[in-house]
């Protein structure tokens, strides 16, 4: 559960949804996960951080914004979720970042960065992350047996670094430059990297 502490900035979250899942054979996001499908995995973890809006980004699969809105809607979060096309989403997962960030309000604190694909987030993760970032880091990220993991917290002073960015590895290289700005939290379990790439990773 988030700390009084974590909720007190204006923290956004964003879930990156609007991949093709090529590798997957499209549709990934749609398949089949324990009650529901994959998305909710991220979802599930995405509304549980101490955030005001969940942004999710969708791009051709036209389903995304319909399970977006029933998840949202079954857990009584249907105020907090923000729906976002990233048109340019093809080029990249840079560009369905960069549709997220600039759609956030003047007066965000920092973002929750989610991949749509990683279901499996532990709880309080995104909490632990924010305490990162009010104690003075500029980026907070979960790391487990030295692998760095998802989500990633952002504090709005790197928003200009993040809309900067191109191609697909999204804000890898705005990581790497900060060094010791940013915050390294030790996951209690491998759920922060584990993603699913192909249908076999689904188990």
């Amino acid at each position: 559960m988030a700390t009084g502490a974590a909720r007190s900035a204006n923290w956004d979250v964003v879930v990156l949804a609007a991949g093709a899942g090529t590798r997957f054979g499209g549709g990934k996001l749609m398949s089949p996960w324990r009650d529901g499908v994959l998305l909710d995995g991220a979802l599930s973890a995405a509304f549980s951080a101490p955030a005001r809006s969940v942004v999710v980004t969708w791009g051709a699969d036209s389903r995304i914004p319909g399970v977006a809105e029933a998840f949202a809607a079954r857990i009584g979060g249907t105020r907090r979720l923000r729906l976002v096309h990233a048109e340019r989403s093809g080029e990249g997962m840079a560009h369905s970042l960069q549709a997220a960030i600039e759609s956030l309000a003047a007066a965000s604190d920092g973002a929750f960065v989610f991949l749509g694909d990683m279901p499996r987030v532990p709880p309080g993760t995104a909490a632990a992350l924010a305490q990162a970032v009010l104690g003075g880091a500029m980026a907070a990220a979960p790391q487990f047996e030295s692998r760095r993991g998802h989500p990633v917290l952002f504090g709005a002073a790197l928003y200009p670094e993040l809309l900067a960015i191109s191609g697909d590895r999204g804000a890898a290289s705005v990581l790497r430059d900060l060094g010791p700005a940013l915050a390294l939290i030790a996951a209690p379990d491998d759920g922060v990297l584990f993603d699913v790439d192909r249908p076999s990773d689904l188990g």
